[in-house]
């Protein structure tokens, strides 16, 4: 059986933070209940339980939200303690939370490195950048706050790489971010394209990221890396990283890169599991984990249809030399549909423009990596 992964939101789409960006506000509020408040010890327990009779091999718990440290430090010690109950076939377990920092202190850091959590931590760059976006309910910047966490996933030794959105303010000054990144020597970085609201057109808010913005960002932000590449400076970007192993024969391991829609196991505070974290909305709502399995749930007719939606792919998108790196991306950036089906991705001309500019060198990294 393949490695299962679920995604569990223990605090819905509750957070402590009103980023003006947030993908998740506009999930929520496209379905009648806004937020299923914070996940009882009961609901964890079973999906750990029903998780870990599944699994064979490995299974993944990840945790985002909303904010879920929000469900309290107590919860993440029981999930510890349910998970050494029901291992009983001693499936090796990992486990992830994405947080924007603000409830860590020295408990919390301390508990994320005794029980080997991997942590993606949202910042977004330096303090002017960040906290344009990145506000709290008094509309104040975050940036300081997250550096002292910074401070304390450091001091704790705790496994962490550092995730940032992709919006307007982002793409113009990515070589000062990446520099940024650089002297705080974080070596593992995540970027994510912003998304504007769904149901709505893109490109009309202030913070919207647009094709020829996000085609500036990839060729600086990839020139900054190929550079540090080449000198030995190895720093992880999650994309260009999957973009080198698909030209070396690996699948991407980045869902929106593989063409096709999976079907994850997005768990919301009730149990409710949904196919996609950017689709947890009541049209595919597949079941819940209190009465159901996972197995009847990957099953389910609304897993089915999600998939085979996603396998349409523009014709003009079909006849691209790039077909076979790009693969259309993801059906998120495919919308509004038309007559039911996906459009062109709306950043396209972004990645045709990329690809034309660094394949060369992304072959010649890929054949320096082969030799190694």
């Amino acid at each position: 059986m393949p490695p299962v992964s679920l995604l569990i939101k223990p605090a819905s789409s509750n957070c402590n933070l009103r980023c003006k960006y947030c993908f998740y506000h506009s999930v929520a509020e496209n379905r009648d209940v806004r937020s299923y408040g914070i996940m009882d010890l009961e609901t964890l327990e079973n999906l750990v339980e029903k998780t870990l009779n599944f699994s064979d091999v490995t299974c993944t718990f990840a945790f985002q939200g909303g904010e879920p440290t929000l469900a309290g430090l107590h919860f993440f010690e029981k999930l510890v303690e349910f998970q050494k109950k029901y291992n009983k076939k001693g499936v090796k377990i990992n486990n992830t939370i994405q947080t924007n920092g603000m409830v860590i202190d020295e408990k919390w850091a301390k508990y994320l490195s005794d029980n080997d959590f991997l942590v993606g931590l949202s910042l977004d760059g330096t303090k002017d950048i960040h906290d344009m976006n990145r506000v709290d309910p008094s509309n104040k910047g975050t940036f300081n706050k997250v550096m002292r966490t910074v401070d304390l996933f450091n001091k704790y030794e705790v496994e962490y790489n550092i995730l940032f959105v992709v919006n307007s303010s982002v793409a113009r000054h990515v070589t000062k971010i990446y520099n940024f990144f650089k002297r705080n020597d974080f070596r593992f970085i995540q970027f994510i394209p912003c998304l504007d609201p769904m149901g709505e057109k893109p490109g009309r808010n202030p913070y919207s990221l647009t094709p020829q913005r996000f085609t500036d960002f990839l060729k600086t932000l990839f020139d900054a890396w190929y550079t540090d590449i080449k000198k030995g400076d190895m720093i992880s970007i999650r994309y260009f990283d999957n973009l080198l192993g698909m030209i070396m024969g690996y699948p991407p391991e980045n869902c929106g890169m593989s063409g096709i829609c999976q079907v994850q196991f997005v768990v919301e505070a009730d149990g409710g599991v949904y196919p996609c974290d950017f689709y947890v909305i009541d049209e595919w709502y597949m079941g819940n984990l209190k009465t159901q399995e996972l197995d009847e749930l990957r099953e389910s007719e609304t897993a089915r249809k999600f998939v085979e939606v996603s396998r349409y792919i523009d014709p003009k998108c079909r006849q691209c030399k790039w077909i076979n790196l790009c693969r259309g991306g993801c059906r998120r950036n495919r919308e509004p549909f038309v007559d039911k089906k996906p459009v062109l991705n709306y950043f396209c001309s972004s990645y045709m423009d990329f690809f034309e500019y660094v394949t060369p060198r992304l072959y010649e990294l890929a054949m320096l990596f082969n030799k190694r």
